[in-house]
């Protein structure tokens, strides 16, 4: 069994998109990121970077003790390798996958996070929005040319990777089905290749169902009060912030 750390968001759905399609047996045990459940001393044992998802495979390769894992990338690359589906187990065709998982990690992850955040988050943390416009411009202006990268990659492969459906493509999905509601719903409309891949792996049943995992968890109601605060807790952290949860979480190892 996989323990699933896990939140209702792109990285989170790497993950329980992964594990539907392969098959594996797993449960999710909620990580609420807006009510500071990533710093408690339990979660940065497995995770230390206080991000989530993680996983502990209480059944891992090579037997022994329970495995924890966090980095979403690595997680995928753990149950590819774990179950010998959707990355082959070596060769060329091997690193043509994890080049496209490294590029997510590092670039469209990252920059659609920022982008959304400055576009639309940001404007209810400071009274001087157009301190907003620069990183508005830069991180929006870095999404539009990884969607062209993604576009002409797309437009000579069926999948990311290649012909093959693979973990690349699960570790890009989600965030690029969110472009249109992220960015603006006519931001595909240069892009008919990424497009076309959007819809086509938003079609698989795993992809549909691993998306949906949790869905409930992010659905509650919150007060004005609750919004502002989570907002802070999420947007606001600093070594100092995080210091005395990973102090905790130390002396609970030790």
């Amino acid at each position: 069994m996989i323990d699933v750390h896990y939140w209702p968001t792109p990285n989170g759905w790497k993950v329980t998109i992964m594990l539907e399609e392969t098959g594996l047996p797993y449960t999710v045990v909620p990580v609420d990121i807006g009510g500071g459940d990533q710093f408690t001393a339990g979660f940065l044992r497995i995770s230390p970077n206080n991000r989530m998802p993680a996983i502990v495979d209480h059944d891992p390769i090579g037997g022994g003790a329970p495995l924890s894992i966090f980095e979403s990338g690595a997680i995928l690359e753990y149950l590819a390798d774990k179950t010998g589906q959707f990355l082959p187990a070596s060769g060329p065709g091997r690193y043509k996958v994890l080049q496209w998982v490294h590029w997510q990690m590092a670039n469209l992850g990252p920059m659609m996070g920022n982008a959304n955040h400055f576009k639309n988050y940001a404007k209810n943390l400071t009274d001087k929005p157009e301190q907003l416009e620069y990183g508005t411009r830069r991180f929006v202006g870095e999404v539009d040319r990884l969607s062209g990268v993604m576009d002409a990659q797309l437009s000579v492969n069926e999948y990311l990777a290649g012909p093959d459906y693979s973990i690349a493509d699960m570790v890009s999905w989600p965030w690029a089905f969110l472009l249109p509601r992220l960015i603006d719903e006519n931001v595909l409309e240069p892009f008919p290749n990424l497009k076309r891949w959007i819809d086509l792996v938003g079609a698989r049943p795993a992809v549909d169902k691993g998306r949906k995992v949790g869905r409930e968890l992010g659905d509650r109601k919150l007060t004005e009060a609750e919004e502002k605060e989570r907002r802070a807790l999420l947007f606001n952290q600093t070594n100092d912030k995080v210091r005395a949860a990973r102090e905790a979480a130390v002396k609970a190892a030790s």
